[in-house]
């Protein structure tokens, strides 16, 4: 692969912390590991900034993202070694007090260039008694984004956001041939749907889906999958991590196999709207 058609990402997989501060000592040795390795664009899962679901205990920690510690810790290290870093999800104080999962990509000067705020609340009641209520603490955001780089065009998902195909096929119409998918997914989900939900969201879309993850035994109690991958456009597994354990996914993209998928299976192009049943 050619410079000009390769792309080198460094998927983080952590097992974040309930405090910010270990959060970013946590985080930032394995983004500099990435890099070392040649990362030139850096996903971070879920969570980077700190990951606690007593609502009680994390909400009067959370802060206005231009505050957070973490971000700040990270827009450090892009700046300093000219890399992009997206914070796959940063929970952080709106502006009208409320709490928002957003993603943050940043650029190789260390500016905010593109941030998304999750569209899809996890409430939900597992087969094995688990419950969640993510509505409870966050709001929703409401617009799909895609961030224009001179590496690729990324389409933003968060988590949840992967069980939701219109999505993931709004960004890949708006030219979007890598989708990212930072994730905390849970233990009974993640063994059972994990690897296919991924599979899938590539074939239907045709593109380059990267998905870091948090994983094991969190100090809250909550248990995560783990495994972060990273899917081509015909749906192939490129690179995993077949554990729970921190540590640092590489993989090289061949950008344009993006465009051989959709020319050979151009489902974007033969979609036909229908009337309803």
């Amino acid at each position: 692969m050619s410079a000009s058609t390769s792309l080198r990402v460094g998927l983080i997989q952590t097992r974040t912390p309930a405090t910010h501060a270990a959060a970013l000592a946590h985080v930032a040795p394995l983004v500099r590991q990435a890099i070392a390795e040649g990362a030139q664009f850096v996903l971070t899962p879920e969570c980077s900034n700190v990951l606690q679901r007593d609502r009680s205990k994390l909400l009067p920690t959370l802060t206005a993202l231009e505050d957070d510690p973490v971000v700040n810790g990270l827009r450090e290290i892009a700046a300093e070694t000219g890399t992009w870093i997206d914070i796959g999800s940063a929970l952080v104080r709106r502006e009208d007090g409320k709490a928002a999962n957003r993603q943050v990509v940043i650029d190789p000067t260390g500016a905010i260039v593109a941030t998304y705020d999750k569209l899809h609340m996890f409430d939900v009641d597992l087969p094995t008694g688990e419950t969640a209520r993510e509505s409870a603490t966050y709001t929703p955001g409401d617009a799909a984004v895609v961030v224009d780089t001179p590496l690729a065009r990324f389409g933003l998902t968060i988590c949840y956001d992967m069980r939701f195909p219109a999505l993931h096929r709004a960004l890949a119409l708006a030219g979007a041939t890598v989708l990212t998918a930072p994730a905390a997914f849970t233990r009974p989900t993640g063994e059972a749907h994990w690897d296919v939900l991924l599979r899938a969201r590539a074939i239907e879309t045709g593109s380059f889906v990267i998905a870091a993850a948090q994983g094991g035994f969190h100090e809250d109690g909550r248990g995560t999958w783990g495994r972060s991958i990273v899917v081509g456009p015909w749906g192939e597994i490129i690179a995993k991590l077949d554990h729970d354990e921190p540590g640092v996914l590489m993989a090289d993209l061949d950008l344009p196999a993006a465009l051989s998928a959709r020319a050979a299976i151009p489902v974007l192009r033969n979609a036909r709207p229908f009337v309803g049943p």
